[in-house]
């Protein structure tokens, strides 16, 4: 048998060689690919620091601080109204009369019958003096003396009634001019001029209602009693928003201050009433409707502040995922304050970039990738800016 050749066998080596090393990059290339693969996707935040305020939220109905049903107070035929519905009226203005013709003879009468009575009097006083001229040289008894001295003090009590009378009929007179008791709106009139309208009538003439300054009162859980006290004592009064919540979307009303708590808590839903109050210049606030408050109890400053989602929950408390270079590693937070649109939280700093969006496939260790739709910190303080 022929053995094979000198230059057979090293050809043979060669390819071998070049196979065994084409092999080898193959392996080198992908393994870099491999690795890639294995990357976990993920949208990731940097911790912002700002000054967070924190807010006590309810549901409360805006108040008028006095409104008043116009009613009259004497009897009497409605002449004249001399405001009209929906008009703006100062404390003091004219609204309406009443028929006067009946009270300014009852107070003609008064007067003169204290007229009468006074010139009684003068007549009284001259036979009381001649009476005690006339005693001291007994031209008069002591029995007459003592009854022209009761005399003279029945006609100055009589006096005294008579000046009472005229007093009450010029009150009465006055009823019959309707001024407004506030400074406020006139609302929907109910009784036309023209008809009789008495003090014991259940529907009043209208109403007149305050609207500026203006009250907003809602309910907040008894266990926020000492947070409410805290904040009635303060030196600067405590900051109260109201919004209207319409078509989806919250606009800010007014902002106003804590005006008082209730002096008890109730026993059936273990709430406390609570009293804001609004400056209403340009009427936004209305009696009678329903807003959204938020009663400033403090504010957070240089807080760290994430977006909710970023704060995970496990058995142990609270933690986060911190990107450490294309790894992550859970690091244990404290939730300081937390609300719709952002959580203070504790035991990062600020700057640490940290996992908004992917966590489910996580754990100590994993490789991820970072993916270009990161919302930047400016992002998040806009969106609390609007709540």
């Amino acid at each position: 048998m022929r053995r094979p050749s000198r230059y057979l066998v090293l050809a043979a080596l060669a390819l071998a060689l070049l196979v065994a090393i084409g092999a080898w990059q193959g392996l080198r290339r992908e393994a870099p690919a491999n690795r890639a693969a294995s990357a976990i996707p993920v949208r990731v935040v940097a911790v912002a620091q700002q000054d967070v305020p924190r807010y006590l939220s309810a549901i409360g109905s805006v108040l008028s601080l006095h409104s008043v049903e116009v009613r009259p107070q004497v009897e009497g035929v409605l002449t004249q109204v001399l405001v009209k519905e929906g008009q703006w009226v100062m404390q003091g203005d004219l609204l309406a009369t009443l028929d006067d013709r009946a009270i300014r003879a009852n107070l003609d009468q008064a007067r003169a019958q204290l007229g009468q009575t006074q010139a009684q009097l003068q007549v009284g006083n001259v036979n009381l003096k001649r009476y005690q001229l006339l005693s001291s040289d007994d031209g008069v008894s002591k029995q007459t003396l003592d009854q022209q001295q009761a005399l003279v003090n029945q006609l100055q009590a009589t006096i005294k009634g008579n000046q009472a009378a005229i007093d009450n009929a010029a009150v009465q007179l006055s009823y019959t001019q309707i001024r407004s008791p506030v400074s406020g709106r006139v609302g929907i009139r109910n009784v036309d001029p023209g008809n009789l309208v008495r003090t014991s009538d259940t529907q009043s003439l209208f109403s007149v209602t305050q609207i500026d300054p203006i009250a907003v009162e809602f309910a907040l859980p008894q266990q926020q009693l000492p947070v409410l006290q805290g904040l009635l004592n303060s030196a600067t009064p405590a900051e109260v928003e109201t919004y209207l919540d319409a078509d989806g979307e919250r606009s800010l009303l007014a902002k106003g201050h804590l005006m008082l708590i209730d002096n008890q808590v109730s026993a059936t839903t273990g709430t406390v009433r609570v009293k804001a109050e609004f400056d209403n210049r340009d009427a936004r606030l209305w009696p009678g409707q329903l807003v959204t408050v938020r009663l400033r109890t403090a504010v957070d400053e240089d807080a760290l502040v994430v977006p909710p989602p970023v704060v995970q929950r496990s058995i142990d408390g609270h933690f986060v995922y911190r990107l450490d270079g294309d790894k992550v590693s859970a690091v244990p937070v404290k939730v300081v304050y937390q609300d719709s649109t952002l959580n203070v939280i504790a035991g990062v700093k600020a700057g640490d970039r940290l996992v908004l969006d992917g966590q489910s496939r996580l754990k100590p260790g994993s490789t991820v990738e970072v993916t270009p739709d990161t919302p930047a910190p400016a992002q998040m303080a806009e969106s609390r800016s609007h709540p």
